[in-house]
């Protein structure tokens, strides 16, 4: 059973499209974000630190799918529920709840990896999967 953390925002004027509704990559740009404060939240360090004690870089999206219910426009309080709904060897699934007051406005489902940098480092942008590493796994779990 994993921990939810609940990310909050408002929704700017240029977050919307001109029929005034959000435009839906701002959706993923905020699932994205709650991503980082869910593992902040479970005490985890930022992503330069675990670089340089650990070597992992991140949490790299590999897959995602989304459920859009219902719009959001320019004004509205935002509040998005993260939680990881299953742990793996390499990788885990977050799911985010995007909801309006008590109204859900959209599901995100992401799988993503702990990830290093690959090989001799002459391609910065190579990078690989690494186990999850189990303190983190029991950090990011409910007690």
């Amino acid at each position: 059973m994993s921990l939810t953390h609940t990310y909050s925002l408002r929704v700017e004027f240029g977050d919307c499209d001109p029929a005034q509704i959000v435009w839906f990559p701002n959706f993923f740009r905020w699932a994205d974000a709650a991503s980082r404060h869910f593992f902040v939240q479970c005490g985890l360090p930022s992503w330069k630190e675990t670089e340089r004690e650990r070597g992992i870089l991140g949490t790299p999206l590999v897959d995602t799918q989304a459920k859009f219910l219902r719009p959001a426009s320019y004004g509205d309080a935002l509040s998005i529920d993260s939680s990881v709904t299953e742990w793996r060897r390499k990788s885990f699934v977050m799911t985010h709840r995007i909801r309006r007051g008590e109204t859900l406005l959209v599901e995100i489902t992401e799988v993503r990896v702990f990830a290093r940098r690959k090989g001799d480092g002459s391609d910065p942008h190579a990078i690989e999967a690494v186990p999850v590493p189990q303190d983190w796994q029991e950090r990011c779990s409910a007690r």
